[in-house]
């Protein structure tokens, strides 16, 4: 197992790509200004030993000896010794709602960035406990495994979005139905299920499906992101605004947060239901709900004994720049052997 101590520096590899762009750039302006004051016969007669594949070798040493020297600066981690380690803690679950409803910018940045940043923050605040995603819009599915790497689930939480998932529409049973055999751990003494959503439901019986659930050990609650208000739901390509979602008679759709539907999911799940518009309250209700929790000891592996490895990155950049300095820009014997852009044959 790794770990990178310092992630923020992976924005200097993108110093690379600009730097290879501009060696292109070059390249091409210098061909042209040859071309339009030096005869390609005679400039290859002055310089016969001019090398323009060992320019090229030069900039791919450099641009790799720079790229190992930002991987030292990150300082990648690998564990060294796996131990088996005691917890406390209580099963969660998140199911997210990723139908285009969520997309509505209603609520700043959209409902969908909202519920992400609620659960991230719920996230942080867990100790010892186990965490898994579900994600649903028509369907639903397991985006990530119950586990103990909150950092994993903070990872897969940011990359959930509506094309996950290919059946369109809000279906909370599915998110349900699946919550039923997500939980694999059934001697866990508090196993809660917490649906994310603005309350759009395509389906009539969450709230019956709520206690079904409930029947299984596992208490339901549901956090609601948007408002009553609502708001159209923006179509986007790659960024770029396209328009608003429509209906059949071409009228903007307008979508609504449904507290009440989220209300009674959670009252037959015997748990509460929150308005996630107010992020510090949520989490501070959820804090509290797992404080009180009784919680279950297990045993989980991890790694421990994290050792620095950034050293051997530092030697390999070093390493190429001490090789770039013996690059000559001239032509050697076995490359010229080698023929590499038919040369020869050209200055025949």
């Amino acid at each position: 197992m790794y770990q990178i101590e310092d992630p923020n520096y992976i924005v200097y590899l993108f110093g690379i790509i600009i730097l290879v762009m501009v060696y292109l750039v070059y390249i091409l302006w210098k061909r042209k200004i040859q071309r339009n004051f030096f005869n390609k016969k005679l400039l290859n007669k002055l310089s016969p030993d001019r090398s323009g594949f060992k320019s090229f070798l030069k900039l791919l040493v450099v641009c790799m000896a720079l790229f190992f020297l930002v991987i030292a600066l990150m300082n990648p981690k690998v564990g060294t010794q796996l131990k088996t380690v005691k917890r406390q803690g209580v099963d969660i679950v998140f199911a997210l709602d990723v139908s285009k409803s969520m997309l509505a910018e209603d609520i700043a940045p959209n409902r969908l960035e909202k519920a992400k940043q609620v659960i991230a923050k719920v996230i942080d605040k867990l100790g010892g406990d186990r965490v898994g995603i579900i994600i649903y819009a028509g369907s639903a599915y397991p985006l990530l495994p119950i586990t103990t790497d909150h950092a994993a689930a903070k990872m897969f939480l940011q990359n959930a979005d509506p094309d996950m998932v290919s059946s369109q529409g809000t279906a909370i049973t599915e998110a349900l139905e699946l919550a039923k055999t997500f939980f694999d751990d059934e001697s866990q003494t508090n196993r809660f299920l917490f649906i994310v959503s603005d309350g759009e439901d395509h389906e009539e019986n969450a709230d019956k499906l709520a206690k079904e659930v409930l029947d299984a050990g596992i208490k339901t609650f549901t956090i609601g992101v948007g408002t009553t208000k609502g708001g159209p739901i923006p179509i986007k390509n790659k960024g770029k605004f396209l328009g608003y979602k429509k209906d059949n008679q071409d009228e903007v759709v307008i979508t609504q947060m449904h507290p009440e539907t989220l209300e009674e999911i959670a009252a037959n799940g015997d748990g509460t239901y929150q308005n996630g518009n107010n992020t510090s309250a949520t989490i501070e209700y959820v804090e509290d709900l797992l404080l009180k929790a009784e919680k279950k000891e297990f045993e989980t592996k991890q790694f421990s004994d994290y050792k620095d490895q950034f050293q051997w990155f530092v030697g390999l950049g070093l390493l190429l720049l001490v090789f770039d300095s013996f690059l000559l820009n001239r032509k050697t014997a076995w490359i010229q052997k080698l023929n590499l852009f038919n040369e020869k044959n050209k200055n025949e």
